[in-house]
């Protein structure tokens, strides 16, 4: 399986994530900025983790009703952004704990688990990823690891998910001119994964213990997490700026 987390594990997830989205929102105030995603204001934020959560929501319910960009402007214009960002995200919970594990809906990433068990996973990764852009708006830096709430066992899974569904896509700048290869190390697990680097769309690989890769990225799991998702100070590799090769918002 893609994930060894469970739908629980991973709305359990998504639900510490909204606490914090939320704390770290409210004490930045709507109109500071993020530094974690540049020309965007809190408020900006809100509106589109809100969207999200609802055009998700929408999906596993047959994704008749989607209209991101009504749902992106009723954020914007909400007198109470934080209580409109709660009532989706509760929204959300309930649908996934209601949907059947055989449901037929939209998934978009490689190595993807089922559809209720995706959106459970993407939903708790995208609310944690930008939970973190909150708390980066009231730092006014992006958060250093041991400053976040994010477990181990949740930025593995986040970096599993990025490097084996969202890397892979066409869509991503990742090449190189002569094939190579980078590994993620963490230094707190036993899972390394393995990026093939070419003139194509990369190849990746998870692997139980050491593989052999010309560039290797270390760190904590949570260190790593917010690197390649963005969200940290440093996102230089040895191929070039993350920023520009895997833009992911």
């Amino acid at each position: 399986m893609p994930t060894e987390l469970s739908v629980a594990d991973h709305l359990e997830g998504l639900r510490e994530a909204m606490i914090a989205f939320v704390r770290y929102a409210d004490r930045a105030g709507l109109a500071a900025d993020v530094p974690t995603c540049p020309g965007w204001t809190v408020r900006d934020l809100v509106a589109h983790q809100g969207m999200v959560h609802r055009w998700a929501a929408d999906q596993l319910q047959g994704g008749a009703e989607a209209d991101p960009e009504v749902w992106a402007a009723e954020g914007s214009a909400e007198p109470d952004p934080l209580e409109w960002l709660r009532d989706g995200v509760v929204e959300l919970a309930q649908t996934i704990a209601r949907t059947p594990d055989d449901v037929e809906a939209l998934v978009f990433l490689q190595d993807a688990p089922p559809p209720r068990a995706f959106w459970a996973r993407r939903q708790c990764h995208e609310t944690t990823i930008h939970a973190v852009d909150a708390q980066a708006a009231a730092l006014g830096r992006a958060p250093r690891a041991e400053e976040t709430w994010i477990p181990a066992a949740l930025a593995l899974d986040g970096l599993d998910e990025l490097v084996m569904g969202n890397v892979p896509r066409s869509k991503y700048r990742l090449r190189s001119p002569s094939p190579t290869t980078l590994a993620v190390v963490p230094s707190d697990a036993d899972v390394w994964w393995l990026m093939e680097v070419g003139a194509d769309p990369v190849v990746s690989s998870r692997h139980t213990g050491p593989v052999a890769a010309e560039h290797v990225l270390e760190g904590t799991a949570t260190e790593l997490y917010l690197r390649l998702w963005n969200r940290a100070e440093e996102t230089r590799t040895p191929l070039g700026d993350w920023r520009d090769l895997v833009a992911v918002v």
